[in-house]
């Protein structure tokens, strides 16, 4: 059996008197990518900041590929390729000149170099802009000079944080492809607070709120888990609220416009048909209904209440 590539044992950190994370257990055995989703200030970035090298916890251990961090932090951080949530970039160097910097950092000897570098170029789609400043380049680019900077040394574990902030909708599309190219040798950890951004890349989700975990599971399992709790309704000829409150499952309606409403209902998935019944046996000529996204703040609230039940 091969050994776990991200161990996190009881792991806690105090800033002053206040703890900004509490208890944090993990483990990452294989490839793929896992998503870390949490709002602002739920511990995402101390967590990371600790699992690669960059703080010291208050409590707790962090084994990377079994190496404990503390206790033999360069060889641990040999494992770790990392790319912050503002990419240390250096705008004056060009791309080849600061890929050879941050491989002396890594501290890779001088034959390996090249070809690695030459390597994670080609994987990053960067090769044809070798001899280009960094201050040129697109934003899209920059993002993907940064991604080539975390696996030049071909670690075992990337963490990237927040990698498609600031990007349009065309290069979101092929970071998250690169990212997906990627996690096929190594394990990922994909730090975010947008959940779609997650749902779309992440085939597992450990999700942080006020410094803990409060879900860690597959996504598969996280989609069944946290269900929608209203719809909207597109109806031509709506009925009063009174008259929609009397399906079976629905517990509150809102009008938003004449013909558009939020039927709010209680978590039974059967209630969309009881309201497309009612619409045909009533006449309220029903021409388009969609379940809602649960909002990420209301998740967070769902399951902080089933933590503490």
């Amino acid at each position: 059996m091969d050994k776990p590539i991200v161990t996190i044992e009881g792991l806690s950190h105090k800033y002053s008197s206040n703890w900004a994370i509490r208890d944090i257990n993990m483990e990452i055995s294989s490839t793929g990518i896992v998503g870390l989703l949490g709002s602002n200030g739920a511990g995402k970035s101390t967590t990371m900041n600790i699992l690669c090298g960059a703080l010291n916890q208050t409590e707790g251990q962090v084994y990377i590929n079994c190496i404990n961090m503390r206790e033999h932090p360069e060889e641990a951080k040999k494992q770790i390729g990392f790319l912050p949530q503002n990419p240390p970039l250096y705008m004056d160097l060009t791309v080849d000149e600061y890929l050879h910097y941050c491989a002396g950092l890594r501290l890779m000897g001088r034959d390996e170099m090249k070809p690695a570098i030459k390597e994670a170029k080609e994987r990053c789609g960067i090769d044809h802009y070798s001899s280009r400043l960094i201050s040129n380049l697109s934003g899209g680019y920059r993002q993907r000079v940064g991604i080539a900077q975390a696996i030049v040394h071909k670690p075992r574990l990337v963490v990237l944080d927040e990698p498609t902030n600031g990007l349009d909708p065309n290069q979101i599309i092929e970071v998250r492809a690169l990212i997906k190219d990627i996690a096929q040798e190594r394990a990922v950890i994909f730090s975010s607070h947008i959940l779609s951004e997650v749902q779309i890349l992440c085939k597992e989700i450990k999700m942080i709120e006020s410094g803990r975990i409060v879900f860690a599971d597959s996504m598969d399992a996280f989609n069944n888990y946290v269900e929608p709790h209203s719809m909207l309704v597109h109806m031509e000829n709506p009925p009063s609220e009174l008259d929609l409150q009397k399906i079976e499952g629905v517990t509150n309606v809102d009008f938003l416009t004449e013909r558009q409403l939020r039927i709010y209902f209680n978590g039974d998935q059967d209630v969309t048909e009881h309201v497309i019944a009612a619409s045909i046996q009533n006449g309220w000529r029903l021409r388009e209904i969609s379940l809602d996204k649960t909002a990420l703040d209301e998740i967070f609230k769902q399951l902080s209440s089933k933590q503490s039940n």
